[in-house]
């Protein structure tokens, strides 16, 4: 009995994990994108990303966890090992943004937002608009210039570790979905 509560409670993890990583990554940015101005996207991210990393972070931990529980390390056929390699990326690329990338692209974006709002930008709804005014701010203030380039690499790093640990579930919930006997 206990076993099965197990074995429900790992498919419930992976299973909310899937979910709000498919929601949060590719269907709620693209709805708000639209609806708020960009300095408002920012701060929403800012507010959702860290509790949406850390769920995953959680998330992740107990699904390792009860699938080691399930399968012993000294046991594991070649399958089962990529498996548990696939948690344990996720659970790595999920730390790496709760714990840095994510707090480094928001305390880079704060300060772009505060540079962008000297020059009435920033208010605007779409990611689109008054593109040439954000290049001649980059052309013109290195400051701006340089907290952009940083922006980038932390939301493009932040951006792949989201996709690996996406892929990872992925890959994850349908080896559990083909071996559920197995769980």
């Amino acid at each position: 009995m206990a076993t099965d509560v197990l074995k429900v409670l790992h498919v419930l993890v992976l299973s909310f994990s899937w979910g709000t990583q498919l929601w949060v990554s590719f269907i709620a940015g693209f709805a708000l994108v639209r609806q708020v101005s960009r300095h408002t996207f920012g701060l929403v991210q800012s507010k959702l990303f860290p509790v949406y990393f850390h769920c995953l972070l959680g998330g992740s931990g107990v699904s390792l966890a009860l699938y080691a529980l399930h399968h012993p390390w000294v046991q594991l056929d070649w399958h089962e090992s990529l498996q548990t390699g696939l948690y344990v990326v996720a659970l790595v690329s999920v730390g790496l943004n709760a714990r840095w990338l994510g707090p480094a692209a928001t305390q880079v974006m704060v300060q772009l937002q505060e540079v962008e709002k000297e020059h009435g930008l920033g208010g605007q709804v779409g990611l689109g608009a008054q593109t040439e005014a954000y290049a001649a701010l980059r052309e013109k203030d290195p400051k701006y210039r340089a907290c952009r380039r940083w922006f980038g690499r932390y939301h493009g790093l932040s951006s792949l570790c989201n996709l690996i640990g996406f892929i990872c579930t992925t890959t994850n919930l349908v080896y559990t979905a083909l071996n559920l006997s197995t769980i």
